[in-house]
């Protein structure tokens, strides 16, 4: 009876962790990543390292200096990763070494947001230059975690995957941004200095052993990829090349702008998601400033970006759900349309409430969005180039961080209200979305999956365009 009942119970967690795409030990290893990088995107970018640097790094600037020198550290991070990523990913499509550039980029971030540590009062030039090392290591590796997708999950199952990965990522990066607010904000609970009278290096200790937590975290749960997911095989043509890594490098980029003319579904989807992405960006990073001209309070930013991280996770995994029976493409044209409504919102928000209830709405399609336009892409492409392609892919990303909270700020900069700032965003949405429909996804996978065969006969696939 017992043994009836384990057995029972093993086929229904087969069954649970192939509904969530984590049948395989190597898919759970992969997305486990995402628990372990996300800690530096909540606590980081977007939470606990912001405050800090303003209202202790940057505390003897005086003025919005301190604002805008992180504002050009995220921007220049941002920048170089993005210049580097078609280079670093062309190099691992010539190479077996997508996990030994994923470790180096993380082992980078890692020692940078560990070092934050020693920031003290005043010391804003470090502050920024770890912050921008922390980004280039983070991005950096999700140029090669994410090209490791395509060769780890089946078409079938890809929205699934990628989407438990991002769902992972809420939940491990909110886990520990509660424990770090729990030890900032009642540091006596933990055995940390706490009360009146305390020096500098004791009043900022509970926030730099946050910045250490989320060094450690990376760390450990990152673990699980390297040991579990195997190397992906290079493609035949790629390994044909010279024998000389950095000249194999810009041989790739070349083959990789000529090769855009071939896939054009592909292409398209990079124009649009380059367009949507840019504005789902800029609600990210502009929500603090937009909720600050509204009178909201830092509590209540703080916590509504907790929220965000929560409600991802049942959505995200919905999504992934969802797109197995409508498709990916319509199910990020939905959360375009959900994103065109939290503007309208946003613009008429009022309250704390207010604030928390489009957090919600956020969270119920950042994640999802993301998620499947990762597997999107990912399908319409050839494995064989994956790495080359999300080195791409990566690239319109970063740039997309860019062009949004510019117009945002420039639309202020004229006069307009700020209700026009976020109402300006709906166009991102509305131009993407019309792109987005004018892919035709079984057409791409067809040419990616074409492509793999030509590239397996050592031939070229001809141009689409």
């Amino acid at each position: 009876m017992s043994t009836d009942a384990s057995v029972e119970s093993a086929a229904g967690s087969r069954r649970w962790l192939r509904t969530l795409g984590l049948e395989r030990p190597e898919l759970r290893a992969w997305a486990m990543y995402d628990w372990a990088n996300s800690a530096m995107v909540t606590t980081i970018i977007a939470a606990v390292f912001p405050i800090y640097f303003e209202k202790v790094a940057g505390k003897n600037l005086g003025g919005d200096r301190s604002l805008q020198y992180f504002g050009a550290a995220s921007t220049l991070g941002m920048v170089i990763i993005a210049v580097l990523s078609p280079i670093l990913g062309a190099l691992a499509d010539v190479r077996p070494i997508k996990k030994q550039m994923l470790g180096l980029f993380m082992a980078i971030g890692v020692a940078a947001v560990a070092a934050m540590y020693f920031i003290h009062t005043g010391d804003w030039v470090l502050a920024a230059l770890l912050f921008i090392v922390a980004n280039i290591g983070a991005n950096g590796s999700f140029v090669f975690y994410d090209s490791l997708l395509p060769h780890l999950a089946g078409p079938a199952e890809v929205d699934r995957v990628s989407t438990a990965g991002y769902a992972l990522g809420y939940l491990g990066g909110g886990l520990l941004l509660i424990l770090n607010l729990a030890w900032i904000k009642q540091p006596a609970w933990f055995g940390l200095p706490s009360g009146p009278n305390l020096t500098e290096a004791q009043a900022t200790l509970p926030t730099r052993l946050a910045f250490v937590s989320v060094a450690i975290w990376w760390v450990i749960f990152s673990i699980p990829l390297f040991r579990k997911v195997p190397e992906p095989p290079i493609g035949k043509v790629e390994a044909g090349l010279g024998g000389n890594p950095i000249a194999d490098t810009f041989v790739q980029l070349g083959e990789t702008y000529r090769a855009l003319r071939s896939f054009k579904h592909g292409f398209l989807m990079l124009l649009a998601f380059l367009l949507y992405n840019d504005g789902i960006g800029t609600i990210f990073r502009m929500a603090t400033i937009f909720g600050a001209s509204r009178g909201i309070g830092e509590g209540a930013m703080i916590g509504s970006l907790i929220v965000v991280q929560f409600v991802g996770i049942p959505f995200t995994f919905l999504f992934g759900g969802l797109a197995g029976r409508f498709g990916s493409k319509r199910m990020i044209l939905v959360s375009l349309v959900v994103y065109t409504g939290i503007c309208v919102l946003a613009a008429l928000m009022r309250t704390e409430v207010h604030f928390f209830m489009l957090a919600a709405l956020v969270g119920m399609v950042q994640g999802g969005s993301q998620a499947l336009s990762r597997s999107l892409f990912a399908s319409l492409i050839p494995r064989d180039r994956s790495g080359e392609f999300f080195g791409f892919f990566a690239v319109v990303e970063k740039f997309a961080g860019i062009f949004g909270p510019l117009i945002f700020t420039a639309t202020l900069w004229f006069g307009a209200p700020s209700e026009f700032a976020i109402l300006s965003v709906i166009g991102f949405f509305v131009v993407g979305g019309v792109l987005l429909m004018k892919v035709d996804v079984e057409a791409g996978q067809r040419e990616a999956r074409e492509a793999e065969q030509l590239a397996e006969l050592g031939r070229e696939p001809v141009s689409a365009l």
